[in-house]
């Protein structure tokens, strides 16, 4: 005799209960379903897990939920009680949960109230902040010079052209009046840039104070340069100018020594180089010593240095006597007044200080590198 038959794959698969189907309707699964629902609730200690409860218990696969579909299945006159039992039954499970949330929710807020509890009467801690080092510097250079006797000088960052260019003999056609070196300011031919140096504030300070003129004159200034590691369209220089009798190119050179000494220690080298300005004649490139190889690295067999590029020199900025085209710009007789006047960037000085080697590291806003470097500048 022949075994009973196996199911045939053939055959089809026996079918889900239909939703339907009037079995979820029975009074013994109900209250099944309502005790199981209560059960889980009572037993949720967290709102997460009650939330999952409810969910399980009076979700669209629950018992429940089964039972109000199944209400449609049934015959005219069984629908109203059939309706009666599930909407006690949903009604007590609706209630159980909403008393349990209400517990939990009481029992997180008074845990919250003691976690994160805030004794009022305690000062906060004070953020600890310090100031920029290019702020410093610039002060530091300041009383430099102030000590010495001169005056501290400032002016506007816009400024017109006749003060930026004109007063200090740039022509009508010199290159830095191009757009690609110098930022000019709407509307066109308003006459205004954001200046592109500090000399400006020598020719206002030649216009309003009387002779002589000692002045030291800090500040931001603008170009049209990218930023890379070297460059930056917007940087910190501080020019000097000093307009007396009998000035000499030898008082220029005595005051940028005491200034490189002050910056770079005893012992700082200086050299001066011959250049153009259009604003000084004579002009000069005034250099220091390497702070890095002291010179070594330009002599027979001195090891290579990347701060120098093994010249041994580093170039620090500008300076030379006072154009008599200038003076005169500013009402002063240059037969009888000669003056020098100097420029270098607080960003490069910085950088020689303290070993920098990128510019940007000023200006991305990074508080370790502001407060290391504002304590030591």
């Amino acid at each position: 005799m022949s075994g009973p038959l196996e199911p045939s794959p053939l055959d089809p698969a026996p079918l889900d209960p239909s939703p339907l189907d009037p079995a979820p309707l029975d009074p013994a699964a109900l209250e099944q379903a309502r005790d199981q629902a209560l059960a889980a609730f009572a037993a949720a200690a967290s709102l997460d897990e009650l939330a999952a409860a409810r969910t399980a218990h009076s979700g669209d696969r629950s018992t429940v939920a089964q039972a109000r579909k199944a209400i449609g299945g049934l015959p005219g006159p069984e629908k109203a009680d059939a309706g009666k039992r599930v909407n006690v039954v949903l009604a007590a499970v609706n209630g159980a949960y909403d008393a349990r949330r209400v517990v939990l929710e009481d029992e997180r807020d008074a845990r919250v109230l003691v976690e994160e509890a805030v004794d009022v009467t305690v000062l906060p801690p004070r953020a600890v902040g310090g100031r920029h080092p290019l702020t410093t510097i610039s002060e530091r250079v300041a009383d430099v010079f102030v000590a010495m006797g001169w005056e501290l000088a400032e002016g506007p960052e816009v400024e017109h052209e006749w003060f930026n260019f004109d007063a200090l003999n740039f022509g009508g056609d010199h290159p830095a009046r191009e757009m690609q070196d110098t930022l000019f300011v709407e509307p066109a031919g308003s006459g205004l840039v954001l200046r592109t140096h500090t000399s400006p504030v020598q020719v206002r300070s030649m216009l309003d104070r009387e002779l002589p003129v000692y002045v030291v004159c800090p500040g931001r200034v603008y170009r049209a340069d990218a930023l890379d590691a070297t460059h930056s369209p917007v940087f910190a220089q501080v020019e000097g100018l000093c307009v007396d009798e009998g000035i000499t190119m030898a008082h220029l050179r005595g005051t940028l020594d005491h200034l490189a000494t002050a910056m770079f220690g005893d012992g700082t080298r200086t050299r001066i180089r011959p250049n153009y300005f259009p604003f000084t004649e004579p002009s000069a490139e005034m250099d220091l010593q390497c702070f890095q190889c002291r010179g070594a690295s330009a002599e027979p067999g001195g090891e290579p240095c990347r701060v120098c590029s093994s010249e041994g020199w580093i170039e620090w900025g500008g300076c030379g006597m006072v154009n008599p085209a200038v003076l005169q710009a500013a009402g002063i007789d240059p037969e009888r007044y000669s003056g020098f006047a100097f420029g270098m960037g607080l960003d490069r000085t910085l950088m020689f200080r303290h070993g920098i080697t990128d510019i940007r590291d000023f200006y991305e806003g990074d508080q370790r590198f502001t407060l290391a470097l504002g304590q030591e500048a």
